[in-house]
């Protein structure tokens, strides 16, 4: 499947947002991937996990943890491709952590999965939790890459759809400046 296909099953789902919003790393962009609507359809959500999951064919994975609340169920069918455990991590007082009995042991192979990531800052957080806990992190999936290419971490980090798109800082942002009304539609709480 090509770029301009992916990017069509996301408008057709209506994962793919144009306006002015406010991305749970704080940042303002034009662009929103608000991947919770094409996980409606669990068929499309299977085909693409199913499609990020060959990249780690021979890859021994025990779990995949994914972050509350938007990479849960990317998580949970990235670990069903891959014939595992899937865990999840969530925010306690703004930060990470296990959480219901989820435990990482010494020695585990982890595999990190996230709907979206943006600058990367909360799968890294995972990552920590991975480490702290003597787990090997094997890599990373995402839906939607829109980090620019930002984002590269030392292990594989494969996503099903990438953009570049122009994120900015809330103090120089142009849709700001424009008077476009701010749209929060992210999870997290700041």
């Amino acid at each position: 499947m090509n770029i301009e296909e992916k990017k069509e099953i996301l408008k057709k789902t209506g994962a793919f947002l144009e306006g002015h919003f406010q991305l749970s790393s704080g940042l303002h962009s034009k662009y929103y991937f608000q991947c919770a609507l094409i996980m409606q359809y669990p068929n499309i959500t299977e085909m693409i996990c199913k499609d990020l999951a060959n990249n780690f064919k021979g890859i021994k994975i025990d779990k995949v943890l994914s972050p509350a609340l938007g990479g849960i169920i990317a998580g949970y069918e990235m670990a069903r491709a891959l014939k595992c455990k899937a865990i999840f991590a969530e925010r306690e007082e703004g930060k990470m952590t296990l959480r219901r009995g989820f435990q990482i042991n010494s020695g585990e192979n982890i595999l990190i999965a996230e709907d979206v990531t943006t600058t990367g800052g909360s799968v890294l957080e995972l990552d920590q939790i991975v480490r702290k806990n003597g787990g090997n992190v094997v890599g990373f999936t995402t839906f939607v890459d829109r980090s620019g290419g930002k984002f590269k971490p030392i292990e594989q980090f494969v996503s099903w759809f990438q953009m570049e798109i122009q994120n900015y800082q809330p103090n120089n942002c142009p849709l700001c400046k424009e008077g476009i009304t701010l749209i929060k539609p992210g999870s997290r709480k700041s």
